[in-house]
Protein backbone atom coordinates (compact mmCIF):
# COMPACT_ATOMS: atom_id res chain seq x y z
CA UNK A 1 0.00 0.00 0.00
CA UNK A 2 1.24 3.89 -0.71
CA UNK A 3 2.09 5.77 1.64
CA UNK A 4 -0.62 8.10 0.87
CA UNK A 5 -3.31 5.74 1.04
CA UNK A 6 -1.47 4.26 4.66
CA UNK A 7 -1.85 8.00 5.73
CA UNK A 8 -5.43 8.30 4.26
CA UNK A 9 -6.57 5.31 5.81
CA UNK A 10 -4.83 6.53 9.33
CA UNK A 11 -6.49 9.92 9.25
CA UNK A 12 -9.80 7.91 8.48
CA UNK A 13 -9.32 5.39 11.81
CA UNK A 14 -8.33 8.33 14.13
CA UNK A 15 -11.38 10.13 12.91
CA UNK A 16 -13.44 7.36 13.53
CA UNK A 17 -11.91 7.09 16.97
CA UNK A 18 -12.36 10.23 18.04
CA UNK A 19 -16.23 10.23 17.41
CA UNK A 20 -16.05 6.33 19.28
CA UNK A 21 -14.62 8.03 22.20
CA UNK A 22 -16.75 11.15 22.59
CA UNK A 23 -19.87 8.89 21.87
CA UNK A 24 -18.29 6.33 24.41
CA UNK A 25 -17.87 9.68 27.12
CA UNK A 26 -21.59 11.15 26.78
CA UNK A 27 -23.12 7.99 27.05
CA UNK A 28 -21.04 7.03 30.05
CA UNK A 29 -21.72 10.52 31.69
CA UNK A 30 -25.74 9.63 30.66
CA UNK A 31 -25.26 5.98 32.33
CA UNK A 32 -23.82 7.85 35.38
CA UNK A 33 -27.08 10.37 36.02
CA UNK A 34 -29.33 7.28 35.07
CA UNK A 35 -28.31 4.85 37.69
CA UNK A 36 -28.71 7.80 40.17
CA UNK A 37 -32.07 8.09 38.94
CA UNK A 38 -32.25 4.24 39.40
CA UNK A 39 -31.07 4.21 42.28
CA UNK A 40 -33.93 6.74 43.54
CA UNK A 41 -36.12 4.94 41.80
CA UNK A 42 -35.49 1.66 43.88
CA UNK A 43 -35.69 3.48 47.15
CA UNK A 44 -39.13 4.99 45.97
CA UNK A 45 -40.31 1.79 45.02
CA UNK A 46 -38.99 -0.12 48.51
CA UNK A 47 -40.82 2.49 50.57
CA UNK A 48 -44.39 3.26 48.46
CA UNK A 49 -44.49 -0.75 47.61
CA UNK A 50 -47.29 0.56 44.93
CA UNK A 51 -46.94 -1.20 41.71
CA UNK A 52 -46.55 2.24 40.27
CA UNK A 53 -43.66 2.76 41.71
CA UNK A 54 -42.05 -1.25 41.14
CA UNK A 55 -43.20 -0.83 37.31
CA UNK A 56 -41.03 2.58 36.78
CA UNK A 57 -38.38 1.41 39.15
CA UNK A 58 -38.14 -1.70 36.28
CA UNK A 59 -38.94 0.03 33.38
CA UNK A 60 -35.67 2.76 34.63
CA UNK A 61 -33.77 -0.67 35.26
CA UNK A 62 -34.20 -2.12 31.88
CA UNK A 63 -33.39 0.94 30.11
CA UNK A 64 -30.13 0.94 32.32
CA UNK A 65 -29.19 -2.62 31.06
CA UNK A 66 -29.55 -1.34 27.59
CA UNK A 67 -27.25 1.64 28.43
CA UNK A 68 -24.77 -0.79 29.91
CA UNK A 69 -24.83 -3.12 27.02
CA UNK A 70 -24.41 -0.42 24.71
CA UNK A 71 -21.66 1.05 26.39
CA UNK A 72 -19.59 -2.19 26.31
CA UNK A 73 -20.43 -1.96 22.84
CA UNK A 74 -18.79 1.35 22.70
CA UNK A 75 -15.90 0.32 24.52
CA UNK A 76 -15.33 -2.56 22.18
CA UNK A 77 -15.44 -0.72 19.16
CA UNK A 78 -13.06 2.17 20.48
CA UNK A 79 -10.63 -0.86 21.59
CA UNK A 80 -10.86 -2.11 17.72
CA UNK A 81 -10.36 0.99 16.09
CA UNK A 82 -7.35 1.45 18.66
CA UNK A 83 -6.12 -1.64 17.48
CA UNK A 84 -6.17 -0.85 13.65
CA UNK A 85 -4.82 2.46 14.17
CA UNK A 86 -1.76 1.08 15.68
CA UNK A 87 -1.39 -1.60 13.12
CA UNK A 88 -1.64 0.73 10.62
CA UNK A 89 0.64 2.84 12.17
CA UNK A 90 3.21 -0.09 13.11
CA UNK A 91 3.02 -1.05 8.74
CA UNK A 92 3.18 2.73 7.30
CA UNK A 93 6.67 3.54 6.56
CA UNK A 94 6.24 7.27 5.54
CA UNK A 95 8.80 6.63 2.38
CA UNK A 96 6.67 3.80 0.56
CA UNK A 97 6.18 5.99 -2.40
CA UNK A 98 9.79 6.16 -3.28
CA UNK A 99 11.89 3.70 -5.67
Amino acid sequence: MSSRLYKRRLEDVQRQLNQARESLNVLQEQVLVWNDALEDSRIRALVSETPLQAHEYDDLSRHVAVANAEMRRRAEEVRELVEARDELLRDWTPDDDRG
